[in-house]
C-alpha cells in the first residue's frame, strides 16, 4: 500500500467535474472530466476569468444564470462558508463529429471555500454534476400530463425529483437572502456580539462591534483561550465553561477585563456589560453560547471622574467647614463662609480703594507738621502738640499699613534670609516689649534651610505675635520660639487645601496664656475681630500676619486650648539660594544736596508739601501734576538727577511709562516712586518688579531725605566708575571706532535738514536727505538704510505713519523720530517699539546717543 495518495491523479480520475479559482475567480486548475464536459483545454483556461471564458449567452439581457452563479462565488468569498446551487442553467461547447458547439445543459454546482492560515479565502474548488437528462425528462413529464399521461412512471419520478430540487432552490435563495440581511443587523450591531461553538468555544461569528473591542485580531476557528491569550487568569474562561456546562446563563454588569488591543502593546482596562447564552439544542444538548455586550469604558471613567470629584468635593467641605459650630445646619455653615468670604474681599477693595487717598491725606498732615516744626522752634506748649499731631499721623499710616497687609496688597521686598539669624537677632528687643516677668526661649534647628520673605514684615510678625502671647500671659509666663525645617506631603495638602506640598521653614510661637475657645479660635483671622477690652486692640494684628503669611506663599496654623496656651505655626516656603546679605538703614544726620529733581504728583496739597521739603533740603526741583507735563519737561533738554513720581496719576500716561522714557533720554537719572497703594503697576505678586524703588506714604522728612541722598549717592558711584571702566579697557567712548550707518534723513524744512546732514555727517555716517514721505518711500524701494531719521510733521503727512510704513517693508530699519513736543512713535500702540524720539532742540552729543541707543537695541 502506497504511503500517501496522489490527490492530483485521483481528482483527474474523478468522473465528476472539479475546477479550483483563485479569490479574483480566475481558474487555477480543473480535472479531466471538467475539461471533457466542457470542450476546453486546461492551457486555454488558466490565468482567465471563468465569465471571460463561459460568458453564458450574450442574447439573455438579464444574464439570470451568470449572474446567480457569481452570487453563489461571492457568497464564498464574503461569508467563508459553502455554497450550493441545486440547478442552474448554463450553455457550455459539446464536442460533436462536426466540432463543438453551444449547448444548453443544467447542472448542480457546489463551491467549498479553501482557507488559509489567516482564516480568509484563498480558493474556490467547485464541484458540478451535469443533471440536463433529468431536466428533460422533467419537460417530458409536463408534456406527458398536458397529453394527460404517456410517459413511464420512472420518467415521473425523476421529474418529480427534478421539480422538487427546484423548489428547493428556490427556497434556498429566499432563505439565503433573510440570513444575509441576519448578518448585516449581526455585523452593524452596536453592540458586541459572537458566537463560541462547543466546548473548546471555538469562535463561528463575531460582529464588527466585538472585532473593535479585542484589537481587530483574527479570531474565526479558534478556540477562546487560543484567540485571546490575555484573559487568562481573569475569571471569563472559568465562567464560559460553567455556563457550556450548566446550561445557565450568566449576566455581568460593569466588569473590568484587560485586553492587549495591539500586538506588543501593555494591557488596557476597559469595562463591559455582558450575557452568556448557552444555545440549546432541541434534544437538550448544549452546542455553544451566544455573547452580546457592551463596552462602557467611557461611561464608566466618567462615573469615576465624577465620583472623585464629588469625593474631593466633599472632603474639602468637610475640612473647611469643620471649625464651624457643630450645631448649625450645613446650609447656614456653607452661608457663613461665603459670607466671610465676601466680606474679606470687601474689605481688600475698600482697603484699595481708599488706601492712595487716605495715605495722601496722611502725607499732607505729617508734611506739613514736619515743616511747621521749624516755625514754632522754641515753644514747648506747641512742639508737644506737634509731637501728638505727629505721632497720629504715625498711628494712621500702620493701620493703613496692617489693611493693605491683610488684603494682600502691601508691596513686600522680599530676600533670600536666614530665619534662625533673624529670629536671634530680636533677642533685645523682644525682651524689651516683653518685660522681665515673661521668659523667653528661642530654638534653631540644625541645618536650618533658607527662606524667601521680607525681613522687616517677618520681623513685624513675630514682635505682633510676641505681644500678642504678652498680653494672653497677662505679663508673666514662658514664650517659646523655635525654627526647623518641615516637610509637608500630598495628604497634609489634602487636609489643607491652601498649601501646597514641598519643604518649609517652620516658625512656631508657643505660649502659656489662657487660650483659646473654639468660638473665638474660628474667627481669629477675621479683621476687626478682637477680645481686648476697647482701645487696646484694632483686631487687625492676626489678620495682617494672615495677610503677609499668604503674600509669601506660606502657611499659618494656631493650635489653642483653654488653660493651656496658644502655638501659632507658620511654613515659610525653602529658599535654594544662598542668604543676602543684609543691608542697615542710614541712621546718621540728615543731608541734603544741589541736584535737580523734577516732583511728579497728581495731588496738590501732597505736591507743595514734597516741594517745600526738598527745597528745605537744598535741591533744586522742578515739579509736574501729571505725566504729559513731565514728559514736556524730560525732553525740554534741562538736566535732571533724579524722577521722584506718585504710582497712580491721571491722563493717558502712566507713571511706569515716564520713568522708561527718562531712563531713554537721560540714561543715569534716578527714578523713586512713591504711592499709598501700589495696586500692580510696579507691584507683581506681591512683590516689588526688579530695579524699582520705593517711598511708601506717608513718610516722614527724614525718610525722604535719606532715601533721595542714598540713591543720589549710588548715581554719584555710577558715573564716576564710567572713567575707569574706559581706561581700564584702553578706550573712551569718545575713541571707540563705530561702524559708520546709512541714514535715510526725512525733513521739509531746509535749514534743519541741512544742519541735521551735517551733523550726521561729522558723526561719520553716510546721509541721503529728503524732504516728504513720498521722497522717501521711493528711495527706501532704491537703496538700503540701517537708520530713518524723520521729522515727526512731514507735509501732507505723518513722519509716525511714514516709519510705520518703513518699517513694515525693511522690518530691520531702526527708527528715530525728531520731535518738538510728542512721544507717541515710542507706544506700542503706535506700531513702532524700539524707535526713539529726539527732542528738538537736539545737538550733536544727544544726536550721537540716539544713534547709539537705537542701534543698541538692534
Amino acid at each position: 500500500m502506497p504511503d500517501s495518495l496522489d490527490f492530483r491523479a485521483l481528482f483527474d480520475r474523478s468522473p465528476n467535474p472539479y475546477m479550483v479559482l483563485d479569490r479574483g475567480l480566475r481558474y487555477v486548475w480543473a480535472n479531466a472530466a471538467y475539461l471533457r464536459v466542457t470542450a476546453s483545454r486546461l492551457e486555454d483556461l488558466l490565468g482567465r476569468s471563468l465569465f471571460e471564458v463561459f460568458p453564458h449567452d450574450p442574447e439573455d439581457p438579464s444574464n439570470r444564470s451568470a449572474r446567480e452563479l457569481r452570487e453563489s462565488l461571492e457568497r464564498v468569498l464574503s461569508g467563508r462558508v459553502p455554497d450550493t446551487l441545486a440547478l442552474i442553467p448554463y450553455r457550455v461547447p459539446r464536442e460533436t463529429a462536426t466540432g463543438p458547439v453551444l449547448e444548453e445543459r443544467y447542472w448542480s454546482a457546489t463551491h467549498t471555500p479553501i482557507l488559509d492560515e489567516r482564516g480568509e479565502v484563498a480558493f474556490i474548488l467547485q464541484h458540478t454534476v451535469d443533471v440536463t437528462e433529468v431536466q428533460r425528462l422533467q419537460q417530458a413529464m409536463s408534456a406527458a400530463e398536458a397529453r394527460r399521461g404517456s410517459v413511464s412512471s420512472a420518467e415521473q419520478v425523476q421529474a418529480g425529483l427534478l421539480g422538487r430540487a427546484q423548489a428547493v432552490q428556490e427556497a434556498n435563495r429566499t432563505l439565503d437572502a433573510e440570513r444575509r440581511h441576519l448578518r448585516r443587523l449581526f455585523k452593524q450591531a452596536p453592540g458586541f456580539m459572537c458566537f463560541l461553538r462547543g466546548a473548546q468555544h471555538v469562535f463561528e461569528l463575531a460582529n464588527d462591534a466585538y472585532s473593535q473591542l479585542i484589537g481587530h485580531r483574527p479570531v474565526l476557528g479558534r478556540p477562546v483561550r487560543q484567540a485571546l491569550p490575555e484573559i487568562e487568569g481573569q475569571g471569563f474562561f472559568e465562567l464560559l465553561d460553567k455556563v457550556f456546562a450548566t446550561g445557565e446563563p450568566f449576566v455581568g454588569r460593569n466588569l473590568p477585563v484587560f485586553l492587549q488591543r495591539k500586538p506588543g502593546a501593555p494591557l488596557e482596562e476597559v469595562f463591559i456589560d455582558l450575557v452568556y447564552q448557552p444555545i440549546i439544542e432541541p434534544d437538550g444538548s448544549i452546542s455553544g453560547i451566544f455573547v452580546q455586550g457592551h463596552d462602557i469604558t467611557a461611561q464608566k471613567r466618567a462615573q469615576d471622574e465624577l465620583r472623585r470629584y464629588r469625593e474631593h468635593l466633599e472632603e474639602l467641605v468637610r475640612e473647611r467647614t469643620r471649625a464651624l459650630e457643630e450645631s448649625e445646619a450645613e446650609r447656614r455653615q456653607a452661608q457663613a463662609e461665603l459670607h466671610h468670604a465676601q466680606k474679606m474681599e470687601a474689605v481688600g477693595q475698600l482697603t484699595g480703594g481708599v488706601a492712595h487717598d487716605f495715605n495722601n491725606l496722611l502725607q499732607i498732615i505729617g508734611g506739613n507738621l514736619q515743616l511747621l516744626q521749624r516755625d514754632l522752634a522754641g515753644s514747648e506748649q506747641a512742639e508737644r502738640r506737634l509731637q501728638s499731631a505727629i505721632g497720629a499721623v504715625d498711628r494712621g499710616a500702620r493701620l493703613a499699613s496692617h489693611l493693605l497687609a491683610f488684603a494682600r496688597r502691601q508691596p513686600l521686598e522680599p530676600r533670600v534670609i536666614h530665619l534662625g539669624r533673624l529670629v536671634r537677632g530680636m533677642d533685645e528687643l523682644l525682651r524689651r516689649a516683653l518685660g522681665e516677668d515673661i521668659e523667653v526661649e528661642t530654638t534653631i534647628g540644625g541645618g536650618l534651610w533658607n527662606t524667601f520673605a521680607d525681613p522687616n514684615q517677618l520681623e513685624n510678625v513675630v514682635l505682633n505675635l510676641a505681644i500678642n502671647a504678652r498680653d494672653a500671659m497677662q505679663g508673666a509666663g514662658k514664650l517659646t520660639i523655635e525654627a526647623d525645617n518641615a516637610e509637608l506631603d500630598a495628604h497634609h495638602a489634602q487636609l489643607h487645601p491652601d498649601v501646597t506640598p514641598g519643604q518649609y521653614v517652620r516658625l512656631s510661637i508657643t505660649d502659656t496664656g489662657c487660650g483659646m475657645p473654639p468660638e473665638v479660635l474660628e474667627r481669629v483671622f477675621e479683621p476687626f475681630f478682637t477680645t481686648k477690652p476697647e482701645g487696646r486692640g484694632t483686631g487687625l494684628g492676626l489678620s495682617m500676619v494672615y495677610g503677609f503669611v499668604q503674600q509669601t506663599g506660606g502657611h499659618i496654623k494656631i493650635y489653642s486650648e483653654v488653660g493651656r496656651g496658644t502655638t501659632i505655626q507658620i511654613h515659610f516656603p525653602r529658599s535654594l539660594q544662598v542668604e543676602e546679605p543684609h543691608t542697615e538703614l542710614d541712621t546718621g544726620p540728615i543731608e541734603g544736596g544741589t541736584e535737580t529733581i523734577l516732583v511728579v504728583e497728581d495731588d496738590a496739597g501732597v505736591r507743595t508739601t514734597v516741594v517745600e521739603m526738598l527745597l528745605e533740603l537744598g535741591y533744586r526741583v522742578l515739579k509736574a501734576s501729571d505725566g504729559q507735563s513731565a514728559l514736556a519737561i524730560l525732553q525740554s533738554g534741562l538736566p535732571i538727577d533724579l524722577l521722584f513720581t506718585d504710582v497712580v496719576m491721571p491722563g493717558p500716561v502712566r507713571s511706569t511709562e515716564v520713568a522708561r522714557q527718562a531712563r531713554a533720554l537721560l540714561p543715569d537719572i534716578e527714578v523713586l516712586f512713591t504711592s499709598g497703594y501700589t495696586e500692580d503697576v510696579i507691584v507683581h505678586g506681591g512683590r516689588l518688579d526688579s530695579g524699582v524703588s520705593l517711598l511708601s506714604k506717608p513718610y516722614r522728612r527724614e525718610e525722604l531725605a535719606r532715601k533721595v541722598r542714598a540713591m543720589l549717592r549710588q548715581r554719584q558711584q555710577r558715573l564716576a566708575a564710567k572713567p575707569a571702566e574706559g581706561s581700564e579697557a584702553g578706550r573712551t567712548p569718545e575713541s571707540t571706532k563705530k561702524e559708520p550707518l546709512r541714514i535715510l534723513l526725512v525733513e521739509d524744512d531746509e535749514a534743519i535738514r541741512s544742519s541735521a546732514s551735517e551733523l550726521l555727517e561729522e558723526l561719520g555716517h553716510g546721509v541721503r536727505a529728503t524732504s516728504s514721505a513720498e521722497e522717501a518711500l521711493v528711495e527706501l524701494g532704491a537703496e538700503s538704510f540701517d537708520v530713518l531719521f524723520t521729522d515727526v510733521n512731514l507735509p501732507g503727512g505723518s513722519g509716525v505713519e511714514l516709519a510705520r510704513e518703513a518699517v513694515r517693508q525693511r522690518p530691520r530699519l531702526r527708527v528715530i523720530i525728531a520731535s518738538g513736543y510728542g512721544s507717541a512713535a515710542l507706544s506700542e500702540e503706535g506700531g513702532l517699539k524700539g524707535a526713539v524720539v529726539l527732542p528738538k532742540p537736539y545737538d550733536l552729543s544727544r544726536l550721537g546717543r540716539a544713534l547709539e541707543q537705537v542701534m543698541a537695541q538692534a
